[in-house]
């Protein structure tokens, strides 16, 4: 039985929105290495871990659509009477619907720049889902349970490739750079809060991303340390993607991703 939408449950929709997108998107992103890595174990590996992401935000568009379907005014462009599923989340929104942070969706580079971004990434996801396994959300907590087994070990595959390339030749050492000028820019969106992050925490729902930037910061900063790098100084960060705003990397990843389901509605295999 459809009921009408709270705020609180807007804010779930949102909140759990954010957490699928970042999944998918960046899983999209890592996909684009399958059959190009620089060696075949690598090449599963990354592929692997594409996976790992892509199975986390199927999870979480599953809980948002059930959320969704219960409620009667939708916060999303869906037709009334059409049921939302997870692929009409994923396949069905526009760049401005999507919530990911700006991170994810950036173009995947060369092999320092994809490592350097998983490990930005999953040591943020290692504290999120640590500190989400206490959510007072039944389903949030375990999703993040589930997935914490994932991430700690994309967290422990991208840290060792930073420090083996940070700390390797002095061309490796050079790309490594390079990747942390270019990302370190949106590593801040990370761990600010969006508006529907902080009501969510208030109610021990979501994670307060300010509990969790300090160890982040800590584990970043170690592994920069052992792979030689240092670690940037405070500066302006770039953000948005979280309420919506979205560089133009987004629109090409959805426009390859979309294309089958726009080109031919409803179609199945």
């Amino acid at each position: 039985m459809t009921q009408p939408i709270n705020q609180s449950t807007n804010q779930l929709i949102n909140y759990t929105l954010h957490l699928a997108d970042n999944a998918l998107i960046l899983g999209q992103r890592n996909a684009e290495w399958t059959g190009h890595g620089p060696v075949l174990e690598q090449d599963i590996a990354i592929s692997n871990i594409a996976l790992d992401l892509i199975g986390q935000g199927r999870n979480l568009y599953q809980y948002a659509a059930k959320l969704i379907n219960e409620a009667t005014d939708r916060p999303i462009n869906q037709p009334a009477k059409q049921p939302v599923t997870e692929d009409t989340l994923a396949y069905l929104r526009d760049s401005r619907d999507f919530k990911n942070c700006l991170l994810a969706e950036l173009d995947k580079g060369d092999w320092a720049r994809t490592v350097l971004r998983q490990f930005f990434f999953s040591n943020y996801q290692f504290w999120l889902y640590d500190a989400m396994k206490k959510s007072k959300d039944p389903t949030l907590a375990a999703v993040a349970e589930k997935s914490l087994k994932e991430v700690i070990y994309h967290l422990r595959w991208s840290a060792e490739w930073v420090i083996r390339l940070g700390d390797g030749t002095t061309e490796s050492h050079q790309r490594i750079v390079n990747a942390l000028h270019d990302l370190w820019p949106y590593t801040g969106e990370l761990i600010a809060n969006a508006s529907y992050e902080k009501e969510l925490a208030r109610e021990n729902i979501a994670v307060d991303l300010d509990l969790i930037k300090q160890p982040w910061l800590d584990k970043t900063s170690a592994v920069l340390q052992e792979a030689t790098l240092e670690l940037p100084p405070n500066q302006w960060m770039q953000s948005g993607g979280k309420e919506g705003r979205h560089t133009e990397h987004l629109d090409y990843i959805l426009m390859e991703m979309q294309y089958l389901q726009r080109t031919y509605p409803g179609v199945e295999w």
